[in-house]
């Protein structure tokens, strides 16, 4: 073998994962139904929700509570309990999220490791 070299070739990688975490991505106005806002109409619902619920109905009548009143989902659907379900926890979710919005996370950085790789 003239001029080639049988040995194989290796590249050495130093490799890490950086993770970020942060608030700022949110939007006033955004995305198909608004922004971090609730409209009128969705704070009354949710308000209606969160109040029923609290007198102990659950979750499948008070979805039969709002079709009675003809109250229909964002989408225009008739309610479900997994509806209801999803509006009290993403309710609590967005005020979690928004009691955070000015908070300044830390990078994290793994650890670092240096890989060979066979280059073919």
């Amino acid at each position: 073998m003239s001029g080639e070299n049988s040995e194989p070739k290796y590249s050495n990688y130093l490799c890490f994962v950086v993770s970020v975490q942060t608030n700022k991505l949110m939007s006033e106005y955004g995305g198909k139904y608004g922004g971090i806002s609730y409209s009128d109409s969705q704070q009354k619902t949710h308000d209606l929700i969160k109040s029923l619920h609290e007198s102990g109905l659950g979750y499948r009548r008070i979805a039969h509570h709002l079709n009675q009143r003809n109250i229909t989902t964002l989408t225009g659907k008739e309610w479900k309990g997994n509806h209801v379900f999803a509006i009290l926890k993403r309710y609590r979710e967005r005020e979690e999220r928004l009691s955070r919005r000015e908070e300044v996370f830390e990078p994290e950085i793994s650890k670092f490791e240096v890989r060979w790789e066979r280059n073919y």
